[in-house]
């Protein structure tokens, strides 16, 4: 996979957003037996997928530090840096991702992404949470070493999220545009995932995720290439008074020709108040 792609790719998925699925009143909760409290109970891990973007804003007064590692089989790696914050309230959210990229005698940073989203639609009993996300690519890669595209690009992301007792359920839907000499260039996204709660504070997850990237192959001549892992993988963490550190790993398997067989990604994210 192209180090470019890659970079896009995490600015896409290798961040979240926090919130908690809106609880039942403490009458229903007394109502319940144990193990129905215990399962319907919301998660205190619901901000740090690795490859799907969860449809949480952040809470006022708390901002988030991501950051994600992915290594690829052949000694490439990809590395991303995303510090989100609340806009005002948790209906608004200001981020931005700064992604770098390796391997084969070459580094540098990639396209910049400054990104916003709305908190649509909080979780309830019935309905998903929905954060649509519109994000403005901003070319600051080196275009002759592959690590951007030489033009401002944008992409967008409808993220939705379900809690399912000790399950989490997310989907993702987007697309990235992008010009490349002269050509608009289109590339849509899909994701899914399950994320089980085997403890508190332990998740064992299970993503996917298909990106169809359009190339240019030739003149006035594009082609879409399909990229497409599994990734299974972990994430715990720790609640410190009001601040959380998470730490996870996945092992991500491509499942076409275009996407590297085997990687491996490392992931940690540090949530804290800016103000008391």
């Amino acid at each position: 996979m192209r180090a470019a792609a890659i970079l896009a790719w995490m600015a896409v998925f290798a961040h979240g957003a926090h919130a908690a699925a809106q609880p039942p009143s403490e009458r229903e909760r007394a109502n319940r037996a144990p193990a129905e409290r215990a399962s319907t109970a919301p998660f205190q891990i619901v901000d740090n997928s690795f490859f799907i973007e969860e449809a949480f804003n952040q809470e006022p007064g708390i901002f988030q530090n991501i950051l994600g590692l992915l290594r690829s089989d052949e000694g490439t790696w990809e590395l991303a840096f995303t510090q989100e914050w609340p806009a005002g309230t948790q209906r608004h959210q200001l981020s931005y991702t700064l992604p770098f990229a390796g391997g084969g005698g070459a580094s540098g940073i990639g396209d910049i992404f400054v990104h916003y989203r709305l908190q649509a639609l909080t979780e309830t009993e019935q309905r998903p949470a929905f954060a649509p996300r519109l994000s403005l690519i901003l070319p600051s890669g080196d275009e002759d070493e592959g690590f951007g595209s030489g033009h401002v690009g944008a992409q967008t992301n409808l993220p939705f999220s379900k809690q399912v007792g000790d399950v989490y359920l997310h989907w993702n839907a987007g697309l990235t545009y992008a010009r490349d000499d002269g050509e608009s260039l289109w590339t849509p996204n899909l994701g899914a995932s399950a994320i089980w709660r085997a403890g508190p504070m332990l998740n064992v997850m299970l993503e996917t995720v298909a990106h169809f990237e359009e190339r240019i192959v030739g003149p006035g001549a594009t082609h879409r290439e399909t990229t497409w892992l599994l990734a299974p993988g972990v994430r715990g963490g720790w609640n410190l008074g009001d601040h959380q550190l998470i730490i996870g790993g996945a092992a991500a398997v491509g499942l076409t020709d275009t996407s590297d067989d085997f990687s491996v990604f490392a992931y940690f994210s540090y949530e804290l108040p800016f103000r008391r």
